[in-house]
């Protein structure tokens, strides 16, 4: 934890030192993953290539199953294309002093988004498939099976591209206290990708049981099956973007190790009044700290001092107060 993260907010700190040096620090507390962003532009140009083949190839052979996958690959180019531009304005404006605690959130804005879009493709899909199994229509199963094959060799490769790019990112991690640091902007856009991998080999599983056996029904129902699929992912997405967002992070283990860290350090004559934690960067939490203490020689620097074992927290903020 870097000294050049903190605030001193307490009448017992010493004369302050000039503004530009005091107050001088980097909010650059998630450094861009140059790796995230150059696979997410690779799979976005790839996903925006096969969405044109599958769905042209579902009006051309009418199957339903088929051009769900092409249409609901459309959100996908446009959400992984979102994390590539994401990642792209995050590092763009890294050092803007209009970001209070940086710009890593704008990543987990766009994971959001994409979960977003998974659900109206969801929708989109589940509404297909019901009229298609109200109004069966006749398929083109071979034509319409290749092009399913060949979605689901592209998925697979594009998901390829995104695990190296995790794992390239991955190797920033070690040494943190909590395993929770994943990538959700990449998180997202790979959860995008699998859900086209999942979508196409259902389109395979359909296709085949209606062109060697009949079963026109399996198509539609494969649709829905997908969907509901997708479905389940967004929520996940959904949920973990959305904790970040709104900075639900007081049941983080890392609030307890604060409490534990200053109750070591402090607790004997000193208490804590106050604690916010919030989240900004994948590895990194900031905290606004208020201390009443009956050590009159307690200051922010001692807090800062004793908090410096906790790799997680990047900021603080300390008032101490008085114990009355």
């Amino acid at each position: 934890m870097s000294d050049a993260h903190h605030h001193d907010d307490s009448s017992q700190q010493e004369a302050p030192a000039p503004r530009a040096v005091r107050w001088s620090h980097s909010h650059v507390f998630d450094p861009a993953t140059r790796a995230a962003e150059e696979g997410t532009r690779v799979v976005t140009w790839i996903t925006l290539f096969m969405m044109v083949i599958e769905i042209v190839g579902g009006l051309l052979f009418n199957s339903m199953s088929l051009l769900a996958d092409g249409l609901h690959m459309s959100s996908h180019a446009l959400a992984i294309g979102l994390a590539a531009f994401a990642y792209a304005a995050a590092r763009k404006h890294a050092s803007d002093v209009r970001f209070a605690f940086g710009t890593w959130k704008i990543e987990v804005l766009a994971g959001f988004s994409s979960a977003i879009f998974l659900l109206v493709i969801a929708f989109m899909m589940l509404v297909g498939s019901v009229e298609r199994m109200v109004s069966p229509q006749s398929i083109a199963y071979r034509e319409a099976l290749i092009v399913a094959v060949i979605g689901l060799v592209v998925n697979l490769v594009c998901a390829v591209v995104l695990n190296r790019a995790a794992l390239a990112g991955h190797g920033h991690d070690h040494g943190h206290s909590h395993g929770e640091h994943h990538d959700l902007n990449l998180k997202a856009a790979y959860i995008h990708v699998l859900a086209d991998a999942a979508t196409s080999l259902l389109a395979i599983v359909a296709l085949l049981g209606g062109w060697k056996y009949g079963w026109d029904w399996l198509d539609p129902a494969m649709g829905v099956l997908g969907a509901v699929l997708i479905l389940r992912w967004a929520k996940g997405i959904l949920v973990e973007t959305g904790r970040v967002l709104l900075d639900r992070e007081m049941d983080h283990p890392v609030v307890e190790d604060i409490r534990s860290t200053l109750a070591k350090h402090f607790g004997a004559e000193s208490r804590v009044q106050d604690l916010h934690v919030w989240r900004v960067g994948r590895r990194s939490y900031a905290c606004v700290i208020s201390m009443s203490s009956r050590d009159q020689s307690l200051t922010p620097d001692r807090v800062r001092e004793a908090l410096a074992g906790l790799a997680n927290v990047a900021h603080a903020t300390v008032e101490i107060n008085p114990a009355r």
